[in-house]
């Protein structure tokens, strides 16, 4: 898509036209893919078949448009949903035809006790050793991710993992921005982190609101809190709040769990931008993010020596 001027319509139509990659789409029309999670979240709560073919009915049908824009905007939309609905599986995938979807009976046993507390999606530190042992028999791991992400779950944290970030940051005063229903910072708190959970609480509508976790944007967040280690996971691509991680005097070390895609998570050219940081990808604490098929990578930010 062209740089610069904002793109016309027919510019966006003819781009989208040119099937570009799922994450750029998801990058270029938030609004849109905010939607498309919402109304996932809807279907999927249902947990019946025919709800959601029912929404994958709705998103194909040509929508009723008053101008270009809707009808770019309805075409973001359907691309969006048409790839969501095709990494759950519905139907020929599943071998699912009627009635509920989830996992078969193994697979989905073997998931909920490997990666969460309980019945419902309360995530836990999940036991390395465990899943190197359990995960080889879940036979439908690719619709893992699909089936959670709508409810703000894009990744899973294991033990050891926790185990490094906590000596990662130390005793140091540390605030977790953007987190969500700040599962992150209950695991890091639990291991001796000093850690305080905030966001904007603006994903309310596809995730579950946490008493823990300080109603604060980024940017109050580091003003107020001053910071000297900030941690942030799966922040959204392109986004407008990790600029000011880099202009937060006290912050020494900023570590993002992301993608190894840049379109898929982060502000990459607010990453590049700055130069008061060195950046480097830490492969170890990578291979500790879970589950390994959606590409994980962790970055960690170091203040330079002044001068």
């Amino acid at each position: 898509m062209p740089t610069g001027r904002r793109p016309s319509a027919q510019q966006q139509r003819a781009w989208l036209e040119g099937d570009p990659p799922l994450v750029q789409v998801r990058e270029r029309f938030p609004a849109e893919w905010a939607q498309v999670q919402r109304e996932l979240a809807q279907v999927v709560d249902a947990d019946d078949v025919e709800a959601i073919k029912a929404y994958a009915s709705r998103v194909a049908a040509a929508p009723r448009v008053r101008d270009e824009r809707e009808a770019v905007s309805a075409l973001a939309r359907q691309r969006l949903a048409a790839d969501a609905l095709r990494q759950m599986g519905v139907a020929a995938a599943t071998g699912v035809s009627s009635g509920r979807l989830r996992f078969g009976l193994v697979s989905g046993w073997l998931t909920q006790r490997l990666l969460f507390a309980d019945s419902g999606l309360e995530r836990k530190p999940v036991s390395l050793r465990a899943f190197k042992l359990v995960w080889p028999l879940v036979r439908q791991k690719r619709y893992l991710m699909p089936l959670v992400e709508p409810r703000g779950i894009y990744c899973f944290y294991s033990d050891a993992l926790i185990a490094r970030l906590a000596d990662l940051i130390g005793d140091r005063p540390c605030v977790e921005i953007a987190a969500g229903d700040g599962t992150l910072a209950r695991f890091l708190r639990d291991a001796g982190v000093d850690v305080v959970a905030t966001d904007d609480h603006s994903w309310q509508q596809t995730r579950r609101a946490a008493a823990d976790v300080v109603d604060q944007d980024a940017r109050t967040a580091l003003r107020e809190r001053a910071p000297a280690a900030v941690v942030c996971s799966w922040p959204p691509a392109g986004n407008p709040f990790e600029q000011w991680v880099f202009t937060t005097p006290s912050v020494e070390t900023y570590i993002v769990i992301g993608s190894r895609s840049e379109f898929a998570a982060g502000n990459w050219p607010a990453y590049r931008a700055q130069d008061a940081f060195a950046l480097t990808e830490d492969p170890d604490l990578s291979a500790l993010v879970l589950p390994p098929e959606i590409a994980p990578a962790v970055y960690v930010f170091q203040r330079r020596p002044a001068g």
